[in-house]
């Protein structure tokens, strides 16, 4: 589909994610001069898709929002961000490494809201646009300790979630795992210790996997 590649760090929240996909952006941008990088995360990454984001993650309402009204507009903010961002860039050659994807959905909104993985492809097919990474970076660390990690309550609202959903979730990271699109894409990272620890891990994964 596409002359660039698209890199996914997915997992559960507190796993360092972002801290991790944005030291990788920069370790790949300095040793590949010649190659452009960009940075995106769902859900956002550009004005509208942002704008999704702080109605269906980061705003209380006294009603409860409907899981399938959750799920939809996080397919919305995709759909969005990978036609203004990340496949244009894909396109052009260039290397888009994002933190998360439509994964996250499978897990939380499929998983965990138990909506079932099969009604969440459905509703990203047409948003997702036939746009899959070529290489997933999950990072696996215990529930309980990566809770400790987390810290962003106003700004993501799954922070708050309780251990039994992100057992759940973890079993739609599971089931994503062994997706037909995905089975060889896939790398599981050690997320147990420190940034640096976890960062070099990492390093050595890319270095096997990319060829530019």
């Amino acid at each position: 589909m596409s002359k660039g590649k698209y890199i996914i760090f997915e997992g559960i929240v507190g796993t360092g994610k972002s801290t991790q996909s944005k030291q990788i952006y920069s370790y790949l941008e300095d040793k590949y001069p010649n190659k452009k990088f960009i940075w995106t995360f769902e859900p956002g990454g550009s004005e509208i898709a942002d704008e999704i984001r702080r109605v269906v993650q980061a705003t209380e309402y006294e009603e409860k929002m409907d899981p399938i009204c959750e799920a939809y507009l996080y397919a919305s903010s995709r759909a969005q961000t990978i036609r203004k961002i990340i496949k244009p860039n894909l396109e052009k050659g260039n290397i888009v490494i994002a933190d998360r994807s439509f994964l996250t959905s499978i897990a939380y909104q499929g998983f965990a809201r138990e909506l079932g993985p099969e009604l969440i492809l459905k509703i990203n097919e047409s948003a997702l646009d036939d746009c899959f990474p070529d290489l997933v970076l999950f990072l696996d660390l215990d529930i309980k300790p990566a809770l400790q990690r987390t810290f962003d309550f106003d700004g993501d609202k799954f922070e708050k979630e309780s251990v039994d959903f992100f057992k759940k979730a973890l079993k739609g990271y599971k089931y994503a795992s062994q997706l037909s699109k995905l089975k060889n894409k896939w790398v599981t990272i050690n997320a147990r210790g420190n940034i640096d620890e976890v960062y070099q891990r990492i390093i050595k994964v890319l270095n096997k996997r990319l060829e530019f």
